[in-house]
């Protein structure tokens, strides 16, 4: 069944990831429009070697084209505005913001853990954030087999998470020229600051992950903190986490549970000093796990790595798994 299908923020740094990503799969697409603010429209952009014009995102071209479902790639002020008004439209949206993650009447959805969220009557379905993804598919595995009593998750963040900015603080970096967008320089530095920060001493997008890896898998009761920091890398996140199940478990079963896991390349073989890192999931889908041990400091503690492109299932990729799970 074919659909007419929209992005919103066509020509940011996700937006982009989403239009190549939907390129390279097969998905029945009648008519795409691409939507941008109003400096963009006009512009030509190509899809599938045919030649598009951004449209400007505004009530009125919203009205006058007829969509089904819509990728958003908005910042949250953006989202907050016209989400609304494409949702009173009948047009169900995957929001890749911030926007509305912790509304009580939206799912948060990752179409590896919780798919079914996805189909409820609203027409807002936001995607999480891009470290609190890659980090649930990892623990997914675990929290079914053995349940989770505790997480400590501590990232190593590229700079594309920060958008165009963040790229181009770096590439200032690279060249001897000083820092513009960042509080510090980011080259050969590394800056445990990401987000504002909060009164009680985290940052926002620490008490993202811990308030969002909570709804994802329905569960209150897991006690989690976290420690989210800037390195200077273009592509890719890397989280450490180390978790705290409620059964025992022989790690050997740890490792075959990933071997068959969704979503997920079991990437961990010390004596080949084969472990993830940035240089192997940029430019990939999964979730690449490894690192995997023992905590020896506690009775029922794992330690593992996990590193995935933060614009491909930190991003775009997760927002179009959704989008494919709803018209299956």
């Amino acid at each position: 069944m074919s659909f007419n299908l929209a992005i919103f923020g066509a020509t940011g740094l996700v937006g982009e990831t989403m239009r190549s990503i939907l390129e390279e799969r097969n998905l029945p697409i009648n008519n795409i429009y691409f939507f941008a603010s109003e400096r963009s429209a006009g512009k030509k952009i190509k899809f599938l070697d045919k030649e598009y014009q951004i449209i400007e995102l505004s009530e009125e071209n919203l009205k006058r084209e007829k969509i089904d479902y819509a990728l958003g790639a908005l910042d949250s002020s953006l989202a907050k505005k016209f989400l609304p008004l494409a949702a009173k439209l009948g047009i169900k949206i995957i929001d890749n913001s911030s926007a509305y993650r912790m509304d009580e009447d939206k799912p948060l959805v990752v179409p590896e853990i919780n798919p079914q969220d996805a189909q409820y009557e609203g027409n807002i379905i936001p995607s999480p954030n891009c470290s609190t993804i890659q980090s649930v598919v990892a623990l997914y595995p675990i929290y079914k087999k053995y349940g989770i009593k505790r997480i400590v998750y501590t990232t190593y963040q590229a700079v594309s998470g920060s958008g165009k900015n963040g790229l181009e603080d770096l590439e200032r970096g690279m060249k001897g020229q000083e820092n513009i967008f960042y509080p510090y320089p980011i080259i050969g530095n590394v800056l445990p600051h990401i987000d504002d920060f909060l009164e009680n001493g985290y940052s926002k997008e620490e008490m993202k992950m811990i308030n969002e890896t909570k709804k994802i898998f329905h569960d209150n009761s897991i006690k989690i903190t976290a420690t989210t920091a800037r390195v200077p890398v273009k592509t890719s996140h890397m989280v450490a986490i180390n978790v705290e199940t409620k059964e025992d478990f022989d790690i050997k079963d740890i490792f075959e549970l990933y071997k068959n896991a969704d979503g997920i390349v079991l990437y961990d073989d010390l004596k080949n000093l084969k472990y993830p890192m940035p240089i192997i999931a940029a430019g990939k889908d999964p979730v690449y796990v490894g690192r995997i041990r023992r905590d020896i400091s506690v009775e029922h503690g794992l330690d593992l790595i996990c590193v995935a492109d933060n614009m491909r299932k930190g991003a775009a990729l997760n927002t179009i798994q959704i989008l494919e799970s709803l018209i299956k």
